[in-house]
C-alpha cells in the first residue's frame, strides 16, 4: 500500500495480528521478512539508521521516561534544545500548564519512568517531546489506550495537533476516532485483508463493517 505526504493511516485488528510488529518495521526496530518498505522511493535498508530516525516520531503506550527532570526528558526529542524550544513544544503538546503547576516546574525530578506523574501526564511529556523533535513522519502506537477518559481528550487532542501535515501511522483502538483517516487497514494474522477510508470499508459490509459495528453496540451499552 502506499500513502502520500501528510496523509494519516490507522491500522487495526485483533490483539496480536501485527499491528506494532508493522510499525517497527517502518523505524527498522525489526526488518520484514519479504517486501520492501520506502519513504520517498528509498528502500529504507539502503539509509542509515541515524537518517531514517531523524525523520520519525514515536509515541506509544507505554512511555519511556528516564530518571531526570521534566526538561531534560523533553529536551531527549532534540539534543541541545533550549529551553525556549521547550517551552513551547511544552505549550503545543497542551503540557505547559501542568508542568508549570509541578513543584519545581520544568527542573522537577520524574522518577524512574516517570513514576511521580500520571498517565495523561507522561503521555504529553511524550507529545511535547515529539513537538520539539518535528519529524515529517509520525507513528502512533495506542497511544491513549490506558488512559481514563478526561485524560484521553486531552491527549488526543494534542495528538490531532502533532499529525497535522505529517505523514503519520496510527495504530487504533477506539474506531470513533478515525473515521477521517486517509487509509483504514485491516490487519488479520493473514496479513492486510481490507484498506480503504472509513465510508468505502462500511459499504464492503466485510470486517471491518463487523468491528465498527460491534464497537458502536459496545459503547452504547456502556453510556
Amino acid at each position: 500500500f502506499e500513502i502520500q505526504e501528510g496523509q494519516m493511516a490507522v491500522l487495526i485488528g485483533s490483539s496480536g495480528c501485527g499491528k506494532t510488529t508493522t510499525m517497527k518495521m517502518i523505524n527498522r526496530l525489526l526488518e520484514p521478512d519479504s517486501g520492501t518498505i520506502r519513504i520517498d522511493g528509498k528502500d529504507i535498508r539502503t539509509v542509515t539508521l541515524k537518517s531514517l530516525r531523524d525523520r520519525i516520531g514515536f509515541v506509544q503506550q507505554d512511555v519511556y521516561l528516564f530518571s531526570g527532570s521534566v526538561f531534560e526528558n523533553i529536551q531527549y526529542g532534540k539534543p541541545g534544545a533550549s529551553k525556549e524550544e521547550v517551552i513551547a513544544a511544552s505549550k503545543m503538546a497542551g503540557a505547559h500548564e501542568f508542568i508549570e503547576g509541578l513543584s519545581n516546574g520544568y527542573d522537577t525530578y520524574v522518577g524512574e519512568r516517570g513514576v511521580k506523574l500520571s498517565g495523561g501526564q507522561k503521555q504529553r511529556i511524550s507529545i511535547a517531546r515529539a513537538f520539539l523533535k518535528n519529524p515529517p513522519i509520525l507513528i502512533l502506537d495506542e497511544a491513549t489506550s490506558a488512559l481514563d477518559n478526561e485524560s484521553e481528550r486531552i491527549v488526543q487532542a494534542s495528538l490531532e495537533k502533532l499529525a497535522k501535515g505529517r505523514t503519520t501511522f496510527t495504530i487504533a483502538h477506539r474506531l470513533t476516532t478515525i473515521k477521517n483517516a486517509t487509509k483504514i487497514l485491516v490487519l488479520t494474522d493473514k496479513g492486510i485483508e481490507e484498506a480503504g477510508t472509513h465510508q468505502e470499508l462500511m459499504k464492503k459490509k466485510g470486517i471491518y463493517f463487523d468491528l465498527y459495528k460491534s464497537y458502536q453496540e459496545m459503547t452504547a451499552d456502556t453510556e
